[in-house]
């Protein structure tokens, strides 16, 4: 294991970069003049709450600038060395972390293995008690596709789906199979939420298809119109397929950058 690894499984490095990653998000929250749709959206959300906040992987980070200061927000995070980063910056944010072993992978595809039904169960309990609950609609490892794991937890919750995409025009793009955006500061931003997506609880498979279809493109519409508000097209087509990991791209240019220490 290399030195940068066992430096990164401390505890107190975990802390310590979790608190940075906290501090830095409220920067990014404060210096970004984010127009939200649709607009004046209190009344619409409080409608429809306690909800679930649909969005893809590569957000997970930004989504917790949806939370109004008296919203109650939960979400999942795998029991990682990463996960425990991520979750420390969101306590920050003010968003109740659920940790679950295998959370994004198996949460909701398995609800019978150990870090599913345990997963599963947590969520309902939150949604039950009044939270929204913010979770990741993709395929495990294949972005932009939805999976039925979220419908699952639709259907047996009784609340509904809300898309959600949180962007900013200034940002890090990473070239990552989830294409994770990281925001920068002083910039615009935009938060759209999309139409709500109710799952009966004896619903047939393929009307559950249908859903989840309709999940899907309604995902994508809201995605594609929070980057039209920012006035900065999303360069990465939702098919399109990663072929360098590694890389990451400029905020300015948009062409891939090698990270240090990778071959171009």
């Amino acid at each position: 294991m290399s030195l940068v690894k066992r430096i990164g499984r401390a505890p107190a490095v975990q802390q310590a970069l979790g608190i940075l990653a906290g501090g830095y998000l409220r920067l990014v929250r404060r210096t970004n003049r984010f127009t939200v749709e649709p607009a004046g959206p209190d009344a619409w959300l409080d409608r429809h709450s306690p909800f679930i906040a649909g969005m893809w992987h590569g957000q997970h980070t930004m989504i917790s600038f949806m939370r109004r200061p008296h919203d109650r927000i939960a979400t999942i995070i795998s029991r990682s060395a990463d996960g425990n980063i991520n979750a420390i910056a969101l306590t920050r944010m003010g968003v109740r972390v659920i940790r679950a072993s295998g959370a994004r992978g198996r949460v909701l595809r398995d609800a019978k293995a150990k870090g599913g039904a345990e997963g599963l169960r947590a969520m309902l309990r939150a949604l039950k008690d009044g939270e929204s609950v913010a979770f990741s609609a993709d395929v495990p490892k294949v972005s932009r596709r939805a999976d039925a794991g979220i419908l699952t937890l639709a259907r047996f919750s009784g609340r509904p789906i809300i898309p959600v995409a949180v962007v900013t025009s200034r940002h890090w793009r990473f070239n990552s199979w989830d294409r994770a955006c990281l925001g920068l500061p002083f910039g615009r931003g935009a938060m759209v939420f999309g139409d709500p997506i109710v799952v009966p609880r004896d619903v047939a498979p393929d009307v559950l298809e249908t859903l989840r279809r309709q999940l899907e493109a309604e995902m994508n519409r809201v995605h594609d119109r929070a980057y039209t508000l920012v006035g900065r097209p999303d360069r990465v087509g939702p098919h399109d397929r990663v072929t360098h990991p590694d890389r990451v791209t400029h905020p300015d240019r948009g062409a891939a950058e090698p990270r240090a220490g990778t071959p171009a």
